[in-house]
């Protein structure tokens, strides 16, 4: 039997750690060939999450320009995107969240017949301009994907009022939890805080528009 060839997309460090996880659990499943590629949305910021744990893209399009809109991007993406999937045989493409790269790779896929699994699937704000870009790209891909990997229980049922099959969407948890625990895992004893009676709470914030409204952000 032929292996299947699946391939993850990303760009940018959020899709780095949440695909991370994806990526060891493939590529410890027998019969399928995992091949990822990084469109350098996030250029060094990738390298840093993928680096320690040893994955090297499979294919680097080096798209990011400086002064480049999205537009642009997107354009660049879809392009060079459609021909690394058809170098790349693939039989499965794979996305996370809501970025300019995820929504490029799931049109490109959609347009050769690829099936498209979106991580982190079906999260709404309800307001396409909040956050721009990402509102709009997630809906996209949510019309493009085949299969539905959603976060929480109130993912899945935005994906379900939106007409998607329920046998089409999983609800698997946020794989940044199992990112977190990964690093753990590799993480020196002494490096890691003990854990007494106190719970520890981790945070992350950002948003592009914390701090500008102008491109280079995640979307």
């Amino acid at each position: 039997m032929r292996e299947r060839r699946v391939v993850l997309v990303l760009g940018t460090r959020p899709e780095a750690i949440k695909l991370l996880p994806v990526q060891r659990a493939l590529d410890a499943t027998p019969g399928v060939r995992v091949l990822v590629v990084h469109t350098g949305q996030h250029r060094q910021l990738v390298d840093q999450v993928l680096g320690p744990f040893g994955v090297a893209p499979d294919m680097d399009l080096d798209l990011m320009r400086d002064g480049q809109p999205l537009n642009a991007l997107a354009a660049r993406a879809l392009t060079a995107l459609d021909d690394a999937l058809a170098r790349l045989r693939a039989d499965l493409v794979i996305v996370q969240g809501d970025t300019t790269t995820a929504m490029a790779a799931a049109l490109a896929a959609f347009h050769r017949g690829v099936p498209v699994a979106h991580v982190e699937a079906g999260l709404r704000s309800g307001d396409r301009a909040a956050p721009f870009p990402e509102e709009a790209n997630r809906r996209l891909i949510g019309q493009l994907a085949t299969l539905h990997f959603a976060p929480t229980d109130g993912a899945r049922r935005n994906l379900l009022r939106e007409g998607h099959r329920d046998e089409t969407i999983a609800v698997t948890g946020n794989t940044a939890i199992d990112a977190l625990l990964l690093a753990l895992e590799r993480a020196a004893p002494a490096t890691v805080p003990p854990q007494g009676t106190r719970r520890r709470v981790l945070v992350t914030l950002h948003r592009r528009e914390s701090w500008m409204h102008g491109e280079g952000g995640d979307g």
